[in-house]
């Protein structure tokens, strides 16, 4: 299929680019374009200094989206974000200046440093591509999505995502200490490059991912791996240790998902194998756990595997006959 090949042949082309200056991310960074790609929001967290910020930023270069990156502090207010209303002296009457997140890819740093009060302005963003200001919506741009990076090991001035906010990302991904080869490479590019700034080239623009996302929209789904993502989800709700298990959208992120894996890969059709690789960075940060789980050392991510081993995998699915 031409439509699926091109698909495949962009993506190969943004990780490049990507990879020129991110090293040691492939499969982090693979299934964040994943995600954009299904229409999702995309949360990098690990400790600092693993270059979160930096692949998320080369990321919206490649894209070539419109990119505005918002630092979170304690003291930000909600209309640091959607924008607010400001008095025009010219004509007496209260305007509407918008805000960064009137953007194609918001970049929120350190999003857990902001009040649950300021982050709650991004969560109609997130689910309805819109921001309402003193009882007036205003549409974002499309495509409009976000990226946020967390430090999970600080809790100094820091406030925990409250589960909405966390399920309106698609995918929680970790990013791991690099390979001993992999951070002398760092080292050797910062060294070629002889200044700290880093540049990426876009390789589309937004008009080109709106389409190539349509495209993704009509990758085959048989019915039987649909019926796994939910068979996937619906087990978080029973298993040991989970007080509330994943969301009906956490079994649609593992399905949306899973076609721009497939056509990223140059199928058609969504494979079991697909679903089965993302199930960790789709379903973990879902779960609530229970207190003794926390106290015997149980993580989310170790419930999801155990859940991926248990739960049955249909027949191969092949493509649509």
């Amino acid at each position: 299929m031409t439509q699926d090949i091109s698909i495949a042949e962009t993506g190969a082309r943004i990780l490049a680019a990507v990879r020129t200056v991110v090293v040691g991310m492939d499969d982090p960074v693979e299934i964040a374009l994943a995600t954009i790609l299904a229409g999702g929001h995309v949360l990098f967290e690990d400790v600092p200094g693993l270059g979160k910020t930096l692949a998320a930023r080369s990321l919206a270069s490649a894209l070539g989206l419109d990119f505005r990156r918002l630092q979170c502090t304690p003291d930000m207010l909600p209309g640091d974000v959607t924008g607010s209303y400001v008095y025009a002296p010219d004509t007496g009457e209260f305007v509407f200046r918008p805000g960064p997140i009137f953007t194609g890819l918001l970049l929120a740093d350190e999003i857990n440093r902001t009040t649950p009060k300021t982050q709650s302005a991004m969560l109609e963003a997130m689910a309805e591509r819109q921001v309402t200001v003193e009882g007036n919506s205003f549409a974002l741009p499309a495509p409009f999505h976000v990226i946020a990076t967390s430090n999970p090991i600080e809790y100094e001035g820091t406030y925990a995502l409250p589960e909405a906010q966390l399920d309106r990302f698609m995918v929680r991904l970790s990013v791991g200490y690099p390979e001993a080869d992999g951070e002398a490479q760092i080292l050797l590019n910062r060294v070629a490059r002889q200044q700290e700034a880093t540049h990426v080239a876009p390789v589309i623009d937004a008009a080109h991912l709106l389409e190539v996302q349509k495209a993704v929209e009509a990758i085959h789904v048989h019915p039987d791996i649909a019926r796994y993502c939910v068979d996937l989800t619906r087990a978080t709700r029973h298993a040991q240790n989970v007080a509330v298990g994943a969301s009906p959208r956490g079994s649609l992120g593992l399905l949306l998902l899973g076609r721009a894996l497939a056509a990223l890969d140059g199928r058609e059709f969504v494979r079991p194998d697909d679903i089965k690789r993302i199930a960790v960075p789709v379903l973990a940060h879902r779960l609530t756990l229970t207190p003794q789980a926390w106290a015997q050392g149980v993580s989310a991510e170790q419930i999801i595997r155990n859940v991926v081993g248990q739960v049955p995998v249909p027949p191969t699915v092949g493509a649509p006959a």
